[in-house]
């Protein structure tokens, strides 16, 4: 199964570039998930590349931090506020990712598509 994941474009260079490996998320999925579509926010509102799985980190978001601060891709500060009041935390490890030569406009794939606040499955 695949999943949807709506990342800011500032994001999405970061993690095509290699600089971020992980993506946070206050929730996580529930059911296997094999790579993720990676769906650039607005401005560029498309699917853009896919990214594989290494393994899901869940802890506290401090030892989260610690664990993978190299190479987040984010300020500390950025960290904290996003994690504000979370008792666990989630780190995606990216082992591979892949840019599409050509973006893809969702509503190919699936009719009626919004974006996703966080993530959806595929």
């Amino acid at each position: 199964m695949k999943v949807i994941l709506s990342i800011k474009p500032e994001f999405v260079e970061k993690i095509f570039s290699g600089e971020k490996r992980y993506e946070y998320r206050k929730k996580i999925f529930r059911k296997e998930v094999e790579s993720i579509l990676v769906y650039s926010t607005k401005p560029v509102s498309k699917i853009v590349g896919e990214i594989f799985i290494d393994k899901i980190l869940a802890d506290e978001p401090e030892s989260l931090w610690l664990e993978t601060k190299e190479f987040s891709g984010i300020s500390y500060n950025f960290f904290k506020n996003y994690f504000r009041d979370k008792k666990v935390g989630y780190a995606i490890k990216i082992k591979k990712a892949e840019l599409y030569e050509e973006a893809i406009d969702p509503i190919q794939l699936i009719t009626n598509f919004k974006a996703p606040q966080s993530f959806c499955y595929f």
